[in-house]
């Protein structure tokens, strides 16, 4: 008897991944506080006297869309601004044609739906701005032709000038912007991590077949599918840790160390990464022939920054940093940061080959 309550229940459970009851309270109060906004803004500018509109009951909805879900591609800056422009244009062109009534406002929403589409800014609230300039209203009326540009369009970059603040105020990118990939030197081949696994053409040919449109960037979701591919292999194989494949006999040179002499041991030794030390032999950067290749008096001056692990830290963690084109190998430290060993290139992959060829031996 207690199964179809809780099963009820569900139907009133928040359906936003990621979203924390601190994230909700919070977008709720943005929202309040945005509205507000907005309104003191449209009462600055036109009186509140019934005569002309001062602010727009679809801003609300937008406002709802941009604080609670301001990564969504339809709360992004021009979908808040020239969606509700463009919709209430419509709204005021069929109007002037046809009048109020349901057909004009069905007619209406049609095409503000079609309009905002062909512009690339599809925003929800679009279709209740066209039906709001369709059903007209005093202080709709008093507008006329002005209302797609005060107070819609003003009202609506009120909004986004006040979701960036805000989004600002949390250390959050708006407008939203998908992951960049790390930084590699110009090639047209994706990263050598990115060559395997899943691919973009993966994540188009999948949403083709499913037939189904999402509320979530394409990028964003292709990097967010690309870290849980990451995350479940990482969890197949964590049980090896960079102390057990690091090499402990490792070439390093001191920061003051002259090029000439870190470019001849890299040339004797055959490997392509030497660890910069300091005094207490804490790695302070690295340097191969590539940073080599710049005049300095001292390593220090063309070294680059270190890639440091601990022992304990699973290989897995490498793969990304390893397979980017900008660092070839990896610091493993001890406790007081000293330099307990290296983890190359090499060492990863037959880390991760390892695997792979004991399956094959005892297929």
């Amino acid at each position: 008897m207690t199964a179809r309550p809780k099963r009820a229940w569900r139907l009133f459970r928040p359906i936003l991944a990621g979203a924390t009851a601190r994230d909700r309270a919070t977008a709720a109060l943005a929202v309040g506080a945005a509205t507000l906004l907005v309104g003191v803004a449209g009462v600055a500018l036109y009186g509140d006297h019934g005569e002309r509109a001062w602010i727009v009951a679809p801003i609300a909805a937008s406002a709802v869309l941009l604080f609670v879900v301001p990564s969504s591609p339809l709360a992004q800056p021009w979908p808040v601004v020239g969606g509700n422009a463009i919709s209430a244009l419509v709204g005021v062109a069929v109007a002037h044609v046809l009048g109020g009534g349901p057909a004009a406002c069905a007619l209406a929403v049609t095409l503000a739906v079609a309009a905002m589409s062909l512009t690339r800014s599809l925003h929800p609230p679009g279709g209740a701005m066209a039906l709001t300039a369709t059903l007209g209203g005093p202080a709709v009326e008093s507008a006329d032709w002005l209302l797609p540009l005060t107070p819609v369009a003003t009202g609506a970059l009120a909004l986004v000038a006040a979701g960036w603040a805000f989004n600002r105020l949390l250390g959050h990118a708006y407008p939203h912007r998908a992951p960049a990939p790390a930084a590699r030197p110009p090639s047209s081949d994706p990263a050598p991590s990115r060559r395997v696994g899943l691919r973009p053409d993966d994540v188009d040919a999948v949403l083709a077949e499913m037939g189904e449109a999402f509320d979530i960037d394409r990028d964003d979701l292709a990097a967010l599918l690309g870290e849980l591919e990451a995350r479940v292999v990482s969890r197949e194989r964590s049980g090896l840790r960079c102390g057990d494949i690091m090499s402990r006999d490792v070439i390093s040179v001191a920061r003051d160390a002259e090029p000439a002499v870190a470019r001849a041991l890299l040339l004797d030794s055959g490997v392509r990464l030497l660890p910069v030390l300091d005094g207490e032999r804490r790695p302070v950067g690295g340097v191969g022939l590539r940073e080599l290749a710049r005049p300095a008096d001292a390593v220090a001056a063309v070294m680059s920054p270190p890639l440091t692990v601990e022992p304990e830290d699973p290989v897995t963690a490498l793969v990304g940093p390893l397979t980017d084109g900008r660092r070839h190998a990896a610091m493993v430290v001890d406790g007081d940061g000293r330099l307990a060993g290296l983890v190359a290139q090499a060492d990863l992959l037959a880390a991760l080959a390892r695997p792979a060829a004991a399956a094959a031996g005892t297929a």
